[in-house]
């Protein structure tokens, strides 16, 4: 069936009408895409992608998960050693499960994403299965469906990839170099160098000093290894940094400790507490490092990486299995916000999973410190009902500007369109919802769905 054009609207006529005009207004503006994992080798070497399954199935952790939790097997999804390889027989194992998508943003972007991209309309289920896959298969033999003619089909202004600091960049350079107008930045995202607890921690600080030409035996050194990438990455378009720290919390050490600290990491003989203690002081040290190169900061707190033992040693990371925990930022970012939080070039962009702290924290934190921002919902809240509560918990206390507008956070290129298409819509719909009990005036409704659908974004990441 085709894409209603009512979705996601609400039921009451009048608002509804309000917020069919409010989405009018937005509906083909550019996308600004400040943060997402879409690989940098596709805007770099334009190449077709190779099957529906590769692109659609396979990758997603959103759909893995839901049909690994109705019994259906990593390797039917073509994951794992014994995965299935054909991919027509992967597509058949995902339509035939098609109807465990109801009612979530998965479907809303999956059928987005056939009827705008492919042209498909029909309802994806065991008897569609093959005519839809002969479909989108065809399509993606054509140069229509090469990512740089679908940044363009999508009107996308810019988009970001999330990068190591151990990563040459290669794709990045490769676009510099290029003839093609699209705008692709990368972000710097340093987990893998601040944080001890992985298994080729030391390996990597190697690995950070050979990438940046500094020694990285000592705290200096370190320190300076990582303002020398962030250069590098800056030289390349780059305008904001990433973090995924599993807490938000920050230290403020003195110098002689954080050396001593580091020193304990590189030997890989931290005690016990020292290596969450280590990650906290890192992420002030790059928060002093944003007040003076003015990269904006992003932090992701709030999540239980790879719940499943069994799964992570079996399939390894991103399969779906990351769970939201409880997080509490106040007392965690005071260090942080103490040392750098007044300093004009210091900007945060705060993300969470933990919806509770919309309305305690987050918007009264934002709603004071002139260098937070919040963003938009993350992960498992970026759907209808999540972007919804959020609004109404935060915008009476933060507003709308100090709101950090939308980014898609998506691996699935084809669901960029779709996924800021149901944040235009869900905002006109909250907008719409304002102006009908007399909160806001209609003219300001339109302004501010011109900001959420691209210019707080920009904004917000330096972009502009």
């Amino acid at each position: 069936m085709p894409l209603h054009p009512d979705r996601l609207f609400p039921a009451d006529p009048a608002t509804r009408n309000i917020a069919r005009r409010l989405f009018e207004a937005v509906s083909s503006l550019p996308i600004v895409s400040p943060h997402g994992h879409t690989d940098p080798r596709w805007w770099g070497a334009n190449e077709r992608f190779t099957d529906p399954a590769s692109l659609i199935v396979t990758p997603d952790h959103y759909v893995t998960r839901m049909l690994v939790s109705q019994g259906v097997s990593f390797e039917a999804l073509g994951i794992g050693e014994a995965a299935e390889r054909d991919p027509r027989r992967i597509w058949r194992s995902f339509a035939e499960n098609f109807d465990h998508f109801r009612a979530t943003p998965s479907r809303l972007w999956i059928e987005h994403s056939l009827e705008t991209v492919f042209g498909v309309t029909q309802r994806l289920s065991a008897d569609t299965a093959d005519e839809i896959y002969d479909a989108v298969a065809a399509q993606l033999a054509t140069d229509a469906c090469r990512p740089r003619s679908l940044y363009e089909r999508f009107n996308i202004a810019v988009i970001a990839t999330t990068d190591s600091p151990l990563d040459d960049l290669r794709w990045h350079r490769e676009l510099c170099r290029s003839d093609w107008t699209g705008r692709v930045v990368p972000t710097y995202r340093p987990d893998a160098v601040t944080d001890p607890d992985l298994p080729d921690f030391q390996d990597n600080l190697e690995r950070l000093a050979a990438i940046s030409g500094i020694a990285t035996t000592t705290w200096d050194g370190y320190l300076d290894a990582h303002r020398a990438r962030r250069a590098a990455f800056r030289e390349l378009g780059a305008t904001a940094t990433d973090h995924g720290h599993a807490t938000p919390r920050t230290a403020d050490l003195p110098r002689s400790e954080a050396a001593s600290l580091y020193g304990r990491a590189c030997a890989g003989r931290l005690g016990e507490g020292e290596a969450e203690l280590f990650r906290a002081q890192m992420l002030t040290e790059m928060a002093r490092m944003s007040a003076e190169d003015g990269m904006v900061m992003q932090l992701h707190p709030g999540s239980h990486r790879n719940h499943s033992n069994d799964v992570f040693n079996a399939y390894g990371r991103d399969r779906g299995f990351d769970i939201p925990v409880p997080v509490s930022f106040t007392e965690a970012l005071g260090p942080l916000l103490n040392a750098v939080g007044m300093e004009p070039k210091f900007r945060l962009i705060l993300f969470t999973l933990d919806e509770s702290t919309y309305a305690r924290e987050l918007a009264p934190l934002a709603g004071a410190w002139p260098s937070l921002l919040l963003g938009p919902p993350w992960w498992f809240h970026d759907s209808f009902e999540g972007i919804t509560r959020y609004r109404q918990s935060v915008t009476e206390t933060a507003g709308f500007y100090n709101t950090a507008g939308f980014n898609d956070d998506t691996r699935a290129i084809t669901s960029i369109g779709a996924r800021h298409d149901v944040a235009r819509r869900t905002d006109c719909a909250f907008l719409a919802g304002l102006v009908a009990t007399h909160r806001l005036q209609e003219d300001e409704a339109f302004e501010v769905a011109k900001m959420l659908a691209g210019e707080l974004a920009l904004r917000a990441y330096r972009l502009d």
